[in-house]
């Protein structure tokens, strides 16, 4: 085998292994931590010291792949440059979703709170709520409800009030 043909796959390996890095730290800290799913110890250790260094690991990834595609471009046929170009677009794209807090967007805001008498309520006698009284007005919040949103803005007996769990 001629030396040059070592190079390029030396440096495809090089480009696909930065490409795994990069994409690896955005998503194996998704895959790890879920809400209301067991999750080890270790497990969410590892997924947390990843999430902390995503935002400059990731984007070093992404550099020092940049830096193989570009090398690898002159002498790749159309499907390497479709395949460069491809892996190159998910390694940016791991880069900027990184930097953001994508475990908030498991948790939508509550837009208007609506309520139902105790009566007509649909709740399990042993289901669990946070539940808050002024005066004559009372209100409950299911806990499997507000797990998903977090807080809750509302007005109890003309109180404004701030709910969360």
């Amino acid at each position: 085998m001629p030396p040059a043909f070592d190079r390029r796959i030396y440096l495809w390996f090089l480009f696909a292994a930065s490409a795994l890095a990069g994409i690896g730290l955005l998503f194996v800290p998704i895959v790890i931590i879920h809400p209301f799913r067991h999750q080890t110890p270790s497990a969410l250790v590892l997924a947390m010291a990843l999430r902390q260094r995503a935002p400059w690991g990731s984007f070093a990834a992404a550099l020092v792949c940049l830096a193989f595609a570009l090398f690898l471009w002159p002498a790749a046929n159309r499907w390497r440059k479709i395949v460069l170009a491809s892996v190159m677009l998910v390694v940016a794209f791991a880069a900027v979703m990184s930097r953001l807090n994508h475990f908030e967007w498991m948790f939508h805001p509550i837009e208007a709170a609506q309520f139902e008498a105790q009566s007509a309520s649909k709740l399990d006698n042993g289901e669990m709520i946070l539940a808050i009284r002024f005066g004559s007005d009372a209100r409950a919040y299911p806990i499997r409800e507000m797990a998903y949103h977090h807080v809750l803005n509302d007005v109890v007996a003309g109180v404004p009030v701030a709910v969360t769990y």
